[in-house]
C-alpha cells in the first residue's frame, strides 16, 4: 500500500509527454513491437 501512495500510476508527467506512467509503458511496448 505504501508504494501505491508514493507512486501514482495515473498522474500525468510532463517528461512522458503528459502521459500517465501506465500509458507511457503501453506506448513504449507498441513502439518496440513496431505497431
Amino acid at each position: 500500500d505504501y508504494i501505491e501512495m508514493f507512486y501514482n500510476p495515473k498522474r500525468k508527467h510532463a517528461r512522458n509527454g503528459m502521459l500517465s506512467p501506465v500509458e507511457f509503458e503501453k506506448q513504449q511496448k507498441w513502439k518496440q513491437q513496431g505497431v
